[in-house]
């Protein structure tokens, strides 16, 4: 009996969307089958729909009054968690990222990377007030205090495959206050797949980041047409694809942003915070 039971039925798994803080399925109920790098099925992701682009929208909504208007100091604490956690976690990671087609120590390499980028945009949150914001003479008897505020709910197309590049657009959108909707790669969603699971046991409110996995050509109009999305990264898009996804976005005058395909793997910088940043200015009078 102990000999026939040495060999055993794997179990595919199904890796669910993230919306709202929970896991559903897509509400099609459709998934679709992950290989990896070799053409061998590694699991199943599910094909969000329409409905579900909707759905991750309103949560996106409903997160963004409390988690702008939580301190700076406080969103700073939950992201450092976050790469806490994605840290401890990180041979996970990278056997999910061997699975594309790196080796281990290019897979590893990518995990620490990614931990790396996203504890530097977490330093921005405490920062952000003081280098964007400020006050501005003018001639009168008056001044002016310029200070930033997050857009709102924030678009985001994600490059294929890498985790690194899926932190580097995810963290400057929210480290300000805003929330995300994130499409994941079409043909290797799992690491974006597991790195929800590390966000939905952080300290990170339910809504300020909810990720699909599906077909980007299915998905990303809908992101990009949503009458309810303030903004949209696109730099996860090849350039054959952005034009059309860009003139969506322009018919309620969305922000845009959009880099090289590859532009994700540079060094990090402040462009992509302040590309999803607003900048209100207070007047005051004199000795009022």
């Amino acid at each position: 009996m102990a000999d026939e039971m040495t060999e055993r039925i794997p179990v595919r798994k199904t890796y669910k969307l993230f919306i709202g803080g929970a896991f559903p399925r897509s509400e099609s109920g459709r998934s679709y089958p992950v290989a990896d790098a070799d053409g061998a099925f590694l699991a199943n992701a599910a094909r969000a729909s329409r409905k579900d682009v909707r759905d991750a929208v309103v949560a996106a909504r409903k997160a963004f009054p409390g988690w702008s208007g939580r301190t700076a100091y406080n969103r700073g604490q939950i992201l450092y968690r976050i790469a806490e956690m994605l840290e401890g976690r990180r041979e996970q990671f990278a056997a999910e990222l061997r699975a594309t087609g790196l080796d281990g120590a290019a897979a590893r390499a990518e995990v620490d990377a990614a931990v790396d980028r996203w504890v530097w945009y977490a330093g921005w949150a405490d920062k952000l007030a003081a280098v964007f914001g400020d006050p501005a003479p003018v001639a009168g008897p008056f001044h002016t205090v310029s200070v930033p505020e997050p857009t709102g709910v924030v678009g985001i197309v994600a490059p294929d495959g890498p985790l690194l590049g899926l932190v580097s657009m995810l963290a400057p959108v929210v480290v300000s206050g805003n929330t995300a909707v994130v499409v994941a790669s079409e043909p290797a969603p799992l690491p974006a797949a597991a790195f929800a699971e590390v966000l939905a046991t952080s300290d990170l409110p339910g809504g300020v980041v909810n990720l699909l996995t599906g077909y980007r050509a299915e998905l990303a109009p809908r992101l990009a047409s949503h009458e309810d999305v303030n903004a949209l990264d696109l730099t996860g898009v090849p350039d054959a694809d952005a034009k059309p996804l860009a003139e969506a976005a322009a018919g309620n005058l969305k922000r845009l942003f959009s880099r090289p395909a590859d532009d994700w793997s540079r060094e990090p910088g402040t462009a992509r915070i302040r590309a999803f940043l607003e900048i209100k200015t207070v007047w005051h009078t004199v000795g009022a």
